[in-house]
């Protein structure tokens, strides 16, 4: 039976440390905010209180936070525990997070490869660091789904970032399209086109998005031109179409890049 103590009760910290305490590890919590404590887990009113004796802390909290949760009970961890951070960070800022805690503990930067709700501790992950190996054997029997990808924090982060260009740009550009269907009428064909190439996708098709650019950016470049002054004749302000003129009209000199065989 583990014990971890975990650092923010947001919604994906709120539903790990559920899920973990449900599984029957020992789990308690700091969070000064006033948010719910799950059922199972034990809050803490110092983040002292909450690390004493752990082999583990989880932190979830803000990028822009992470640093000061580190530190706040640093010196109560005891040596050897591991360190993980599983906010949505550069890598840099997973390193800097490894040189406050390294040596004495360990330290995990894990990267969650999709939302928590819907997944809890099962969200499939990458954990990479001096304690990844660690982490993955410390929640794999409470259900965790998770992947040791190296020991130099800031490889999850990174696969994870380069992951968010595609997703999260993919909603953008699906909102944009959208916003442009209502405004012509024309929701409903567009909605049901998009789901329909979406979920017959494959990699030919992907391979052939990324190889056709190269070969026909001049068509394309011309299309999306035509794309983004419907978009603005239509009173929706193109961001994502406009840059996709701008990436058409680079490649003519920086080509596409070339994909794995």
């Amino acid at each position: 039976m583990a014990t971890i103590a975990v650092f923010g009760l947001g919604e994906a910290g709120s539903l790990i440390a559920g899920d973990l305490a449900a599984a029957g590890a020992v789990v308690r919590a700091y969070d000064p905010a006033e948010v719910d404590t799950p059922a199972g887990v034990r809050r803490c009113a110092q983040p002292v209180e909450a690390v004493a004796g752990v082999e583990l802390v989880v932190s979830i909290v803000p990028a822009a936070d992470a640093p000061t949760a580190a530190r706040q009970a640093l010196d109560e961890i005891p040596d050897g525990a591991v360190y993980a951070d599983l906010g949505t960070g550069s890598a840099e800022l997973k390193r800097e997070l490894a040189g406050l805690v390294e040596p004495r503990l360990a330290f995990a930067d894990v990267g969650m490869m999709t939302t928590v709700p819907g997944h809890g501790l099962a969200v499939p992950s990458l954990v990479s660091g001096s304690g990844a190996a660690r982490y993955v054997e410390l929640l794999t029997p409470y259900g965790a789904v998770v992947e040791a990808v190296g020991a130099e924090p800031g490889v999850a982060a990174t696969r994870k970032l380069l992951r968010s260009v595609v997703t999260k740009g993919l909603a953008a550009v699906i909102i944009e399209s959208m916003r442009g269907a209502q405004a012509a009428g024309e929701a409903e064909w567009v909605w049901g086109n998009i789901v329909h190439q979406l979920t017959v996708t494959d990699e030919t098709f992907i391979r052939r998005l990324v190889e056709g650019t190269g070969v026909h950016h001049e068509r394309r470049l011309h299309e999306m031109e035509a794309a983004a002054d419907l978009l603005v004749e239509s009173g929706v302000e193109p961001v994502m179409t406009r840059s996709t003129v701008e990436h058409l009209r680079r490649t003519a000199d920086q080509g596409v890049p070339e994909l794995p065989s």
